[in-house]
């Protein structure tokens, strides 16, 4: 993946800040807290601005302990995904090959000049095996809160809240 020098420039100013400590509440979502107000799809009015395919490309060594737009701190286990107008904690399920991850929109972009619609974080492209710019399937399957945590996978919380030492 290429990112010119302007772009990253805009997205780094757009991702400062420290992050705090991780809450204990996270479901199977890719890390996404998909606390019991969570809303279906059905009741989203963005749901119908998705596409069932669309170009994915992915971010992240370049960008790790920088703020997303959306307030959290990016770390290689970081899951989730950049949108240019899905709100905050829309959950998104992706498809890749056969492999499906629900991740919630964490930042802005992609910022690629290649026609991307989204831009999955290293940790979630990891996940989906995904190592270059590829077409993927995505649906919008519900809303989380926007939480400094959100995208955190539940593995990643117990070492933050242990200070990166084993809890055990």
């Amino acid at each position: 993946m290429r990112i010119d020098v302007r772009t990253a420039t805009v997205v780094l100013a757009l991702m400062a800040g420290s992050l705090p400590l991780a809450s204990a509440a996270t479901a199977a979502t890719g890390g996404a807290s998909a606390p019991s107000e969570a809303t279906p799809a059905s009741s989203d009015s963005h749901a119908a601005t998705v596409h069932p395919t669309g170009i994915a490309t992915w971010f992240g060594p370049g960008f790790y302990g920088s703020r997303t737009a959306c307030g959290q701190t990016l770390t290689p286990a970081v899951e989730g995904v950049a949108n240019r107008t899905l709100p905050c904690g829309t959950l998104i399920k992706v498809g890749y090959k056969g492999r499906t991850l629900v991740v919630p929109v964490l930042d802005r972009g992609p910022y690629s000049h290649i026609g991307a619609s989204w831009d999955l974080t290293a940790g979630a492209a990891q996940k989906l095996g995904i190592t270059e710019t590829v077409r993927i399937k995505t649906s919008v399957v519900g809303k989380a809160a926007n939480t400094p945590t959100l995208g955190v996978p539940p593995e990643s919380q117990t070492s933050l809240v242990a200070g990166g030492a084993s809890a055990t």
